[in-house]
């Protein structure tokens, strides 16, 4: 993810810290210094906040490890002020191995809570029963507040507050990823048992509208008890839910077609002898951007809108394209699922691609084409259903 820090490396997954992750941490010093705190107490404050965002590693591990066993590799792990995101190179197609997937990450809240429990009952029975005899609003209270440490004889009942705030920020996170907010764990949970009925792109659609319905909740309650961090998670729920939905879609479209059905055939190609003016004529007069150079019937580059423009600033306009063009570059075969295209099109530096048949060329796919391909696809899916 853009904008990212990498802290760690744990079991070969990046473990990354987004930039707004600094607001966090601010609001934490803040917070302590307005009330009254001082040094060990900010430390204090900081040392809750990296507590409760170790679990938040731990829990996307769950996932990640879960992942790992259907051999789904994690591409990273990135910590956001309002939780963390474990970006998997593919979901599980089968809706048991998503369900298994998706609960993993509250299962390990569950362990850890029941850790905290444990050290609790062992080590502070007395202050436990002080904090639940307060009432589940005493409780609320508790997590919002950090001890003071005016000395070492302060560290005992500091770690055991400490202690309970991670007990309590567990239950919290298995509560609240388990809402049928979808894309969140319980949102996904909730697809993978409709996709047990149902198809898969269907599953998605209604698992997207319940979440989406479920960050309207989340925005009016956040803006009616003036919770800023609860509308920013409605907001994340709401754009998340409706990428998923269409990114489903389209791999749904893509997934039953060939770059064959999807490619432009009607195209510009360019010789290496071809100069600089002559390319831009063919941009002028065209809706071409990139074009395949083709040395008799072989494709021996790409001339891309990005380096002609970069050529025609430094060179002269007789310049010819064989001496700015790409000769490392990717193709498609004519035969390729959709699906795995689209997915190089998406990593490589390249906005379009030649497409070969037995070394021919037969015709140019890019991401905007792709895009219209998919649309046209969907709207006629949605025709069919009608």
């Amino acid at each position: 993810m853009k904008w990212s820090w990498k802290i760690a490396t744990i079991s070969g997954i990046g473990v990354y810290l987004h930039v707004t992750f600094l607001i966090l941490v601010a609001y934490f010093v803040l917070n302590t210094r307005s009330s009254g705190g001082g040094l060990l107490d900010i430390l204090g404050a900081l040392l809750l906040l990296a507590a409760v965002f170790s679990i938040v590693v731990m829990h996307e591990f769950g996932h990640a490890l879960a992942a790992r066993r259907y051999g789904i590799r994690t591409q990273d792990i990135t910590l956001l002020p309002i939780g963390g995101v474990a970006r998997l190179e593919r979901l599980p197609e089968d809706p048991k191995q998503e369900l298994v997937v998706a609960v993993a990450g509250p299962a390990v809240n569950v362990v850890l809570a029941a850790l905290c429990l444990l050290i609790l009952l062992i080590a502070g029975t007395a202050f436990l029963t002080g904090i639940v005899s307060g009432g589940f609003e005493a409780m609320l209270q508790s997590l919002s507040r950090t001890p003071r440490i005016r000395s070492v004889a302060d560290l005992p009942a500091a770690t055991l507050f400490l202690v309970w705030h991670m007990f309590l920020v567990n239950i919290m996170m298995i509560l609240f990823n388990l809402l049928p907010a979808f894309p969140m764990d319980g949102g996904r949970v909730l697809r993978a048992l409709l996709a047990m009925w149902t198809d898969r792109v269907r599953a998605t659609r209604i698992a997207a509208q319940i979440g989406q319905s479920m960050a309207v909740l989340f925005a009016v309650f956040g803006l009616l008890t003036s919770h800023p961090w609860l509308m920013l998670i409605a907001l994340f729920v709401w754009i998340s839910a409706g990428a998923e939905a269409a990114h489903v879609e389209s791999q749904s479209v893509m997934g039953t077609t060939t770059v064959r059905n999807a490619m432009i055939t009607r195209f510009q190609a360019v010789a290496p002898e071809h100069t600089l003016e002559d390319v831009s004529a063919h941009i002028i007069s065209g809706y071409q951007q990139d074009f395949p150079v083709v040395d008799g019937s072989r494709v021996v580059g790409m001339l891309t809108r990005k380096d002609l423009l970069k050529a025609l600033a430094q060179h002269s306009r007789d310049t010819r394209v064989s001496e700015v063009m790409q000769r490392d570059f990717q193709r498609a075969e004519s035969a390729e699922q959709l699906t795995r295209v689209f997915e190089r099109l998406q990593h490589c530096q390249c906005r379009s691609m030649p497409v070969l048949e037995q070394g021919r060329l037969v015709g140019v796919i890019d991401m905007e084409n792709v895009g219209e391909f998919i649309a046209l696809r969907s709207a006629m899916r949605d025709g069919l259903r009608a």
